[in-house]
C-alpha cells in the first residue's frame, strides 16, 4: 500500500499556518515583516526569514497547482512588456493575458527585440498547450516579427489602446515591486513573479462584473480550491 509523503512533515508549524502565511504574502501587498506582525498578533511567533522560505517552498507548488487546475483560458491572448529597473539596469516583463482577464504567464528579459518576443511565444506556446484565435499587442515591431515565425496563421491585431487589458495587469507587479523597494536580481523577480501571478489572479474575481450572489458564490469557489490546492483551510 503506497502513502503519499507529508510535505510539511518535521515543520514547526502545522499545515494551517503556513498556508496562512503564504496566502496573506502573495494575495496581498504585504511585505515579509508585515506578515510576521500579523501572525504575531494571533500569537504565532515566527520570523519574516521563516516567512520567506515558506513561500519559496510551497509558494511555487501551489502556484502550479492551480495553474494545472484552472479552465482553459480563452483563445484571445493581450500581450505587453514593462520596464522594470533591477540593480540599475533596464529589463523588461513580459505579460500575456486572455480575454477574461486571467494571467496566462510573465517572463522577465534584458530586451524586446524579436528574439525575447519569440522567446516569450515559445514559452506561453510550451505552457498552454494550444493556439490562440487572436493576439493583440501595441505596436512594438518585434511581436510582428516573431509572431510571422511563430504564429504564422493566428490573427495580429495592434493599437495604442487596444492592450489596455494586458497594461492594467501590469499594476499588481508593480505595485509589489514597489512595496518590496524593486526586486534584487532577474532571478528574484522572476521567482517572485510566477509564485504570485497565479495565487493572486486566483482570488482577483472582478467584483464589479457580478452581482452579489454570484460574487459570494465564486469567492467560495476560489477557497475551496484553495483548500483543495494547499491540503489546509484558511484559519481565523
Amino acid at each position: 500500500m503506497s502513502t503519499t509523503s507529508n510535505p510539511y512533515r518535521g515543520f514547526r508549524f502545522p499545515a494551517e499556518i503556513i498556508n496562512q502565511a503564504v496566502w496573506l504574502y502573495h494575495c496581498f501587498s504585504l511585505s515579509l515583516r508585515e506578515v510576521e506582525l500579523i501572525l504575531a498578533a494571533r500569537g504565532i511567533v515566527v520570523s519574516y526569514e521563516t516567512i520567506r522560505e515558506w513561500s519559496l517552498r510551497f509558494g511555487r507548488t501551489f502556484a502550479n497547482r492551480l495553474k494545472r487546475r484552472r479552465p482553459r483560458p480563452g483563445d484571445k491572448w493581450f500581450l505587453d512588456e514593462v520596464f522594470v529597473r533591477i540593480r540599475g539596469k533596464l529589463h523588461y516583463l513580459w505579460r500575456a493575458v486572455d480575454q477574461h482577464g486571467n494571467v496566462l504567464d510573465v517572463l522577465v528579459q534584458s530586451r524586446r527585440n524579436k528574439k525575447a518576443a519569440k522567446r516569450f511565444f515559445r514559452k506561453l506556446l510550451k505552457g498552454l498547450c494550444y493556439v490562440p484565435r487572436v493576439i493583440v499587442t501595441d505596436k512594438l515591431g518585434s511581436y510582428g516579427a516573431a509572431k510571422r515565425e511563430i504564429l504564422p496563421d493566428v490573427e495580429h491585431r495592434q493599437g495604442r489602446y487596444l492592450n489596455n487589458r494586458c497594461e492594467v495587469s501590469h499594476q499588481p507587479a508593480r505595485r509589489r515591486e514597489h512595496h518590496m523597494r524593486r526586486f534584487k536580481s532577474v532571478r528574484h523577480a522572476q521567482q517572485f513573479l510566477t509564485i504570485h501571478t497565479p495565487i493572486h489572479n486566483h482570488f482577483q474575481l472582478r467584483r464589479h462584473r457580478v452581482s452579489a450572489s454570484e460574487y459570494r458564490a465564486a469567492r467560495d469557489r476560489a477557497f475551496l480550491s484553495w483548500r483543495d490546492v494547499t491540503g489546509a483551510a484558511l484559519v481565523d
